[in-house]
């Protein structure tokens, strides 16, 4: 048994309008039309829906059951035109984001946004190093996620997570050599943070591994060839956190922060605000996945 949305809207229209003659109004039909669709109805069903009296229109307890079923059925094939409806939205988002901040929620929400805007192009720029929040500035990028220390960037905050030094575990650090370094090219937040530490701590370093990769970077720390320092979501089986008990300066806090970059009126198009809306309500944009730490085994010699 199949029932017609029509025959579906007509009757929850008259129960909420409790009576065929303002239903009809609301559907901008005829009463007697909608009279027909009731009668209708409750032939397919095979029961009544409504006790009619001269004064008062109220449900069946089969009325009452077939409501609640007739409810969700609308409200299924709202919710699914909804998803595919095309967006009017028209032109060009141009979005930066860190390699640390690609996961698998990422690329779902980018393709869920070129789904439901097919005649917006995106163009989406990756990487360690690039200067993301100066991109945003010169207007080369209308929206990006920007690392930076907590507080140094505006925008609405997605995630705040600690930095770390991270090395292979049984890493020996010999009191007063020169730390072996892993790190990015510049620009690269990581980078320069780290350099600031040891500079101001007077410990002394090198650098042993540069790569634009951040798995690259992993590599080189779970070697035991140098340390890197990430957001301690990035440490991965094998690897430990340094810290002050091992000589090292603490590390500030990084925010990942949705950067805005406004039009010539100093306004953001909609397509722009429709991408940077995605990220800014997608739970996993948010979330800061607790990380279990490694069994500690390091020893400063």
């Amino acid at each position: 048994m199949s029932f017609d949305t029509g025959l579906l809207q007509a009757f929850i229209a008259v129960h909420r309008a409790n009576g065929f003659t303002r239903a009809a109004e609301q559907l901008h039909l005829t009463q007697s039309a909608v009279s027909h669709q009731i009668r209708r109805l409750e032939e397919l069903v095979g029961r009544p829906l409504f006790h009619r009296t001269t004064r008062r229109l109220r449900l069946t307890a089969d009325g009452e059951d077939f409501l609640r079923h007739a409810e969700r059925i609308l409200q299924a094939q709202d919710a699914l035109a909804r998803h595919f409806r095309c967006s009017p939205i028209e032109g060009t988002v141009r979005f930066g984001v860190p390699e640390s901040f690609m996961s698998e929620g990422l690329p779902q929400l980018l393709q869920q946004f070129a789904r439901s805007c097919p005649n917006v192009r995106l163009e989406v720029s990756v990487g360690l190093t690039l200067d993301l929040a100066t991109m945003v500035r010169e207007r080369e990028l209308d929206l990006a996620v920007v690392v930076s220390v907590s507080g140094e960037v505006e925008g609405t905050l997605l995630r705040r997570l600690p930095m770390v030094w991270a090395a292979a575990e049984g890493f020996e650090r010999t009191e007063g050599a020169s730390l072996p370094l892993a790190y990015s090219p510049p620009p690269c937040v990581c980078r320069q943070v780290s350099i600031d530490a040891l500079n101001q701590a007077g410990i002394p370093w090198h650098g042993a591994f540069s790569s634009h990769s951040l798995q690259d970077l992993r590599m080189a720390a779970l070697s035991g060839l140098a340390v890197a320092t990430f957001t301690r979501d990035n440490l991965r089986p094998g690897m430990a956190a340094l810290d002050e008990r091992d000589g090292l300066p603490a590390l500030p806090m990084l925010d990942f922060t949705l950067a805005y970059g406004e039009g010539d009126a100093g306004e953001r198009s909609p397509a722009v605000a429709e991408l940077g809306r995605l990220i800014e309500q997608a739970e996993w944009a948010r979330r800061d996945k607790p990380v279990r730490q490694p069994r500690r085994t390091l020893r400063a010699a």
